[in-house]
């Protein structure tokens, strides 16, 4: 959710779409929205003519030209862009696919007929909760409250601090700002209206500035537990040290009842059980299970968002448990084991909480048998992760190999190997001497290893500082 987006340096976002194959786009926090504007184009008659043209992105395309760009005195080139962004906009803002099919959340407007308000307000309603737009309302107000002037300028840098990024020269939030205001959210220039943002929300607004206000801890712990993704419980203890490798925050482990959980328990997102003592210590941490308000305000829009990137036979195993998708792994049917094998990356990715970019090779193109995943993080500074994942019994040195070379390409920084079998001992002689010998960093997880996640989520701090451990030798500098 929204307030839960830890604030992050010198990430560059772009605007744009990641397109199939090899190209890799780096996107914008806030939807692109350049011709998908109500200035510009009215929403029930493109939604008519998605719906029409709906699977023929160049027909679509053609209507909206017709309709909305025609008499522009521009180029003929021009007016094709003009009409191609209102489709990169609808893209953007969940309403059509890339062939201009209409989206389910597409559909759902769609089937509300011609009654403007409603259409509207469903849209602004989902710009608040997945878009980001609650942020951009309290940075809003945040900036009023400041005495300061709202400007694009402005926005950027407030908003940036917020971990919340659009590219240089960029109208997204004034796009948004717009749409909101044909709802009531805004009234007047950059003017809220309380009551109709509530009305909206179907909550107090209260309820999302108390999660605005959490202490930093308290933020990266319940993002940390909806990264996890399952019902839970979870010794809170644990839950503690994958948010600390995570985060890199610190806690007060003496503190961390008074300081964490029972805030989190008051605000209704955690239930506490106190557990069973662990060998050897005395201490009994706490059972922590997310609650339905945590599912519905943060795991559900976090999942919402994550799946407006990925192809939609990939939405349903997102949901799923880890060992759930591990099961799909072995049914015959071959673009099942390849959504899996996706859905197995980024399980493991969200779990580290990095940022999904880009897939380079579908799991439908591979038959199931590897799949690559694009990840970054600008925690501290900025790192380009690759995934591979092979749903095969072993893991060979070509494999590794390949996606040495792809690194160069896709300038990442480390290559994940991920195995459901085994990773044979030529692979990793060869992933040792990469090491060695050039700035990359190969990590090598195998069966066992993904058996014990299964178990325990946050084992994967384990073993991914094992595998950080071994790199460290092997690069030691000889001063």
């Amino acid at each position: 959710m929204w307030p839960l987006r830890e604030p992050v340096a010198g990430r560059h976002a772009n605007s744009g779409e990641a397109e199939d194959g090899d190209r890799l786009v780096v996107r914008s926090d806030l939807p692109f929205g350049s011709e998908f504007s109500p200035s510009q184009i009215r929403l029930r008659h493109v939604l008519e003519l998605a719906a029409k043209h709906g699977g023929n992105w160049k027909a679509f395309e053609a209507a909206v030209r017709a309709a909305y760009f025609e008499k522009h005195r521009t180029s003929d080139y021009n007016r094709g862009k003009l009409a191609n962004n209102t489709k990169l906009g609808m893209i953007a803002y969940g309403l059509i696919d890339r062939n201009a099919g209409l989206t389910e959340f597409g559909r759902r407007l769609y089937e509300l007929g011609r009654d403007d308000g409603k259409l509207h307000a469903e849209l602004a309603r989902h710009v608040l909760l997945n878009l980001h737009g609650m942020t951009l309302v309290q940075c809003v107000q945040d900036v009023q409250a400041a005495g300061e002037t709202v400007d694009l300028i402005r926005l950027r840098r407030w908003l940036g601090e917020r971990g919340i990024h659009f590219p240089r020269g960029g109208k997204h939030p004034s796009i948004m700002r717009l749409w909101l205001e044909r709802a009531g959210v805004f009234t007047s220039g950059w003017r809220i209206d309380e009551a109709r943002l509530k009305e909206l929300l179907g909550a107090p607004v209260d309820e999302f500035e108390a999660l605005a206000n959490l202490s930093r801890e308290q933020k990266v712990y319940l993002r940390t537990l909806a990264n996890m993704g399952g019902p839970g419980p979870y010794p809170s203890n644990q839950i503690e040290k994958l948010a600390s490798a995570t985060f890199g925050v610190r806690f007060n482990e003496k503190n961390l009842a008074k300081q964490v959980l029972y805030p989190l328990a008051t605000l209704g997102y955690v239930t506490l059980v106190r557990g069973t003592a662990e060998k050897g210590r005395g201490a009994k941490p706490f059972l922590v299970t997310p609650t339905p308000k945590l599912v519905a305000d943060l795991i559900t829009p976090l999942l919402n968002q994550l799946e407006k990137q990925t192809d939609a036979g990939l939405r349903p195993l997102l949901r799923r448990s880890l060992p759930d998708i591990r099961a799909e792994l072995s049914v015959e049917d071959r673009h099942r084991r390849g959504l899996a094998l996706e859905a197995l990356a980024f399980k493991l990715m969200r779990l580290l909480d990095m940022d999904y970019v880009a897939t380079r090779v579908r799991g439908t193109a591979t038959g199931g048998a590897e799949v690559d995943l694009i990840f970054e993080s600008s925690r501290l500074v900025f790192s380009r992760w690759q995934i591979q994942c092979k749903n095969t019994d072993r893991v060979v040195l070509d494999d590794v190999a390949k996606e040495v070379g792809l690194a160069h390409v896709l300038k990442s920084n480390v290559v994940v190997v991920v195995s459901t079998g085994e990773i044979g001992p030529e692979a990793r002689r060869y992933a040792n001497k990469i090491m060695a010998d050039f700035n990359l960093c190969v990590v090598m997880v195998d069966g066992g290893d993904l058996g014990t996640i299964e178990r325990n989520p946050t084992a994967i701090v384990d073993v991914f500082n094992r595998e950080a451990q071994h790199a460290m030798k092997l690069k030691v500098l000889d001063i």
